[in-house]
């Protein structure tokens, strides 16, 4: 953890706002973030002040509102000195990032519900806000749990986009709790692997490191998409019943990774999972070799923040 605090600022996409701890700021109770959870956001990581793999992550977030039909998020001209701003006034050298941009709410009180504007009326006024929390990267192992409850959707939008309701990743991990597991593994409407709860899913067989397509409803991750591009994971749909088999067999090793961390998974419900390294043992060479393989994915793709004033 770093020795700062959590900051947090909220404005307008001009740039103008108000800085403070994240439970000093409010959002008006009519934003349809608030409300409908009509909003996304990314989530990233900052060390050593710097914001790593913030083009992509703005990418995706643009990506991400075009899909819904939002207004643009505010570019990288805006996001980058507020970033630099948030890590000088908090001193939170390494945590987590995240950008948050809502459809807004409307100046007339009468609008309401789901529906929007219509021709001729106001446009709703979208909200921008951003919290940095102190956060170290975990590699640790974890058990998991495959969600009985809860699966993903791969014809929905929701699916393709980080958005504001987490509900369904809420109640898997509850799931995973309550029977015992640290982490929820989430399944495609048909039947086959997904992502975690919270991550993408990378499940190494024989000397292939696999990943369920985007097809399997899984959002497209970061560092999930950059593994792809350098050849070190391909797409394969994978059913639990393949995994529970290649775990029997003593061949099949799982990570749990995103922007924030790279778990392994030591257990799926009563099958052991092999280490990634091979062999049986759990250790600390095991984290440092997974973090290793995490950075790798980063490496030489970090974005500096510009210097605030």
């Amino acid at each position: 953890m770093s020795g700062g605090g959590a900051i947090a600022w909220i404005g307008d996409p001009g740039g103008e706002g108000s800085w403070g701890a994240p439970a000093e700021l409010a959002i008006p109770l009519n934003d349809r973030g608030l409300q409908l959870a009509d909003g996304l956001f990314e989530t990233l990581l900052v060390e050593e002040g710097v914001p790593l793999l913030l083009e992509r992550h703005l990418a995706r977030w643009q990506a991400g509102a075009a899909l819904l039909g939002l207004s643009p998020p505010p570019e990288a001209r805006l996001v980058r000195p507020l970033i630099a701003a948030a890590v000088a006034r908090s001193g939170v050298r390494r945590g987590a990032l995240r950008l948050n941009w809502s459809r807004g709410s409307a100046d007339d009180p009468r609008q309401r519900g789901l529906g929007l504007p219509g021709p001729g009326a106001p446009p709703l006024k979208p909200r921008f806000w951003l919290q940095l929390t102190p956060h170290t990267p975990l590699f640790t192992p974890q058990s998991a749990w495959i969600s009985r409850s809860e699966r993903r959707d791969p014809l929905s939008l929701m699916s393709r986009i980080k958005g504001f309701s987490y509900a369904a990743a809420v109640q898997a991990r509850r799931e995973a709790t309550l029977a015992g597991a640290d982490e929820a593994l989430l399944l495609a409407v048909d039947g086959q692997l997904s992502c975690g709860s919270a991550a993408n899913l990378l499940v190494r067989h024989g000397e292939l490191w696999l990943t369920p397509p985007l097809a399997s409803g899984c959002l497209p991750g970061i560092r999930r998409q950059m593994a792809l591009e350098r050849g070190l994971a391909v797409e394969r749909p994978i059913t639990p019943e393949q995994l529970r088999a290649w775990a029997g067999e003593g061949d099949a090793s799982c990570l749990l990774i995103n922007s924030l961390g790279c778990r392994p998974l030591n257990r799926l419900e009563e099958c052991p999972l092999t280490p990634p390294g091979g062999g049986d043992a759990w250790d600390s060479c095991e984290s440092k070799a997974i973090e290793r393989l995490w950075r790798e994915l980063a490496a030489k793709t970090s974005s500096p923040a510009t210097t605030s004033k």
